[in-house]
């Protein structure tokens, strides 16, 4: 099993960096698929989706799925912990709350994965470093999106929850992917997997409970949102999750989220011509120090 990295090193970090990127997008996708696609429905779309791009990528590469059905039990639970679980939740609260809310509900998942994986894993304890890091994350999400947002916190109560239980499912499925590191090889035969399981989850839930037959065809817009959030924030997505969380570990990962309100700012801003406010700013260099508090390279070399 590889040693997990306290401090990433550069490729993480770029690995990182894209995450974001990716998932950056994925509010904005979910946000055009809900308009004319049910929750379940859109969340089976998603993992189907991004099962079948890379499905075919693992066999050119000459690679197989694992046979293994321990192996297979284990793409279950992840499947439900990271997947069914927390996309279907996410999915549901959009249909009540703005996306930006949702964005910043979800940016809880590091504090999460800081507090589990201290009691849950003998390599990743809780220090100073790392909690005040988080906090300051969190804070420079909450400058980011701004205080409008944040008014609206008393309404929509139970959608709100649901994207919180989205994040502590997240925080528990990056500690759980760890064990894949000895199970299986390849990061794209892991995101295969569970994708694969996913799906077959939620196929017999989306039949009973949404009928999509029954339903008006989706739009132009709602066919790009389910497409683009299969392939490029999942398919593409969960193959760089597997390969950070096999040597950067979950609290490291769990970083992505701090970085995704930062991506769609700079998406706008250089993509869609948007300017940057103060709050922009302020915001991302308090997410600067978080990570630099979590990554701890620059505190060691101050002190030293």
């Amino acid at each position: 099993m590889a040693e997990i990295n306290r401090t990433m090193n550069a490729r993480e970090w770029a690995m990182l960096l894209a995450l974001s990127l990716i998932w950056g997008f994925s509010f904005f996708f979910n946000s055009l698929g809900l308009r004319d696609i049910t929750p379940l429905t859109l969340v089976l779309g998603r993992v189907a989706i991004g099962a079948s791009t890379l499905l075919p990528v693992i066999y050119l590469m000459g690679q197989r799925l694992p046979p293994e059905p321990r192996v297979w039990g284990a793409f279950l639970t992840m499947g439900l912990l990271n997947n069914v679980i927390p996309f279907s939740l996410i999915a549901w609260g959009q249909t009540h709350i703005a996306g930006g809310l949702a964005s910043i509900l979800n940016a809880t998942t590091p504090l999460f994965t800081v507090i589990i994986a201290h009691f849950a894993t003998r390599e990743e304890k809780m220090t100073g470093n790392r909690l005040t890091g988080v906090l300051l994350g969190l804070v420079g999400v909450a400058i980011m999106i701004g205080p409008d947002v944040l008014r609206t916190l008393g309404g929509d109560v139970l959608a709100q929850l649901a994207v919180l239980l989205a994040s502590i499912f997240y925080a528990l499925s990056s500690i759980f992917a760890k064990r894949f590191n000895a199970m299986v090889s390849s990061p794209i035969a892991t995101a295969c997997g569970v994708m694969i399981a996913s799906s077959a989850m939620l196929l017999p839930l989306s039949v009973l409970i949404d009928r999509p037959w029954m339903l008006p065809a989706p739009s132009t817009a709602a066919i790009v949102g389910v497409v683009g959030i299969g392939v490029f924030s999942s398919a593409l997505a969960y193959v760089l999750f597997y390969r950070i969380v096999a040597t950067a570990g979950a609290t490291n990962l769990m970083l992505v989220t701090f970085l995704i309100p930062v991506s769609a700012i700079l998406l706008g801003t250089f993509v869609l011509g948007e300017r940057l406010e103060p709050k922009h700013f302020a915001g991302m260099a308090l997410i600067g120090a978080g990570l630099a508090a979590i990554d701890g390279r620059l505190l060691k070399k101050l002190r030293a």
